[in-house]
C-alpha cells in the first residue's frame, strides 16, 4: 500500500496536491503522503477542479462521473474518490 492513495468501499481514495498553471498535465513524485500533480488549467472560477476530474478520468480510465472531489475544492490538497475503481494503473502504481 502506497502513502497516497488507499481504498475504501470498492473506491480509490486518491490524496493530492495541485499545482495548477503548470506547463503540462503530468503526476509527479510523492511528497509528505500526497501526490503531485500538475495541471495546466488556473484556479479560477473551478477551472481547475474541472481539468483535475477531467485528466483523472483519462488517466485512470474510467467516466469523469466516477470522479468526486471530496475535499479540498478551494485549496491545494485535494482528496479525490475514484467511483468503483479497484487498482492504479501500473504506470501509477510503482511510485
Amino acid at each position: 500500500m502506497s502513502g497516497w492513495f488507499h481504498r475504501e468501499n470498492g473506491d480509490l481514495v486518491p490524496l493530492l496536491r495541485v499545482q495548477p498553471r503548470a506547463g503540462r498535465n503530468a503526476f509527479g513524485e510523492v511528497m509528505e503522503g500526497r501526490r503531485k500533480l500538475y495541471l495546466k488549467a488556473s484556479p479560477v472560477e473551478g477551472k481547475a477542479n474541472r481539468e483535475l476530474v477531467k485528466f483523472l478520468a483519462k488517466t485512470m480510465k474510467v467516466a469523469k462521473g466516477q470522479v468526486r472531489i471530496e475535499s479540498g475544492e478551494t485549496g491545494r490538497n485535494k482528496r479525490v474518490r475514484i467511483l468503483g475503481l479497484d487498482s492504479l494503473p501500473s504506470k501509477l502504481a510503482d511510485v
